[in-house]
């Protein structure tokens, strides 16, 4: 689930995106909707409400919720000031790449493998299957990056249709894939704690 509340601010900004321009009266300040500007505007808006809820509630954000606002306030904030979408097409190759070198430092940083840290309290399995399990992810966003970048800067027409929905569907496969995966372990480790 909380995988999914990332989504938020960016299912906001496609909806903003695809409005046809139109000029909004607020607090006496005329705001106009529609276009990648004023969706940059709500992204920012919606990642800094969702975050800053979530660090109310929770009295903290995971180091990957911190990247990802990071990464919206500075990518974002750039596509605002320089007037140029340029930089919010950086914004999730740049995320998805740091994600990646996150769980590859993992594996030489740390007493435990990133993907270890966030399931090990859940799901007990063999070092070997938390390795592959934890590289499945660097490969994944290593793609997700780099099938982001590609389609920003060659297929600028669809580009943010391919920000949200290609994003959150390549996320949604890789999960059921890895949950799949864990399953067919996890039966392994329970014959294996039953023969001993």
């Amino acid at each position: 689930m909380k995988q999914f509340i990332d989504f938020i601010p960016l299912i906001l900004f496609f909806i903003v995106f695809k409005l046809d321009p139109l000029t909004v009266e607020l607090a006496g300040h005329s705001v106009e909707l529609g276009g990648i500007f004023s969706a940059t505007a709500v992204l920012i808006l919606a990642s800094v409400v969702v975050y800053g809820t979530l660090l109310v509630l929770q009295r903290r954000l995971e180091k990957g919720q911190w990247l990802t606002l990071a990464a919206c306030l500075l990518f974002g904030g750039m596509t605002l000031a320089f007037h140029s979408e340029t930089f919010l097409k950086w914004k999730a190759p740049v995320v998805n790449w740091l994600f990646a070198l996150g769980f590859l430092g993992s594996h030489f940083i740390g007493d435990k493998l990133l993907i270890q840290r966030m399931l090990g309290h859940a799901v007990q399995l063999p070092q070997q299957i938390w390795t592959r399990l934890n590289l499945a992810w660097v490969a994944f966003f290593l793609f997700s990056g780099s099938a982001n970048l590609f389609v920003a800067f060659t297929y600028q027409e669809i580009w943010v249709d391919f920000k949200v929905f290609g994003s959150l569907g390549m996320t949604v496969l890789f999960l059921v894939a890895q949950g799949v995966y864990l399953a067919r372990h996890m039966h392994d480790a329970d014959t294996q704690d039953s023969k001993d």
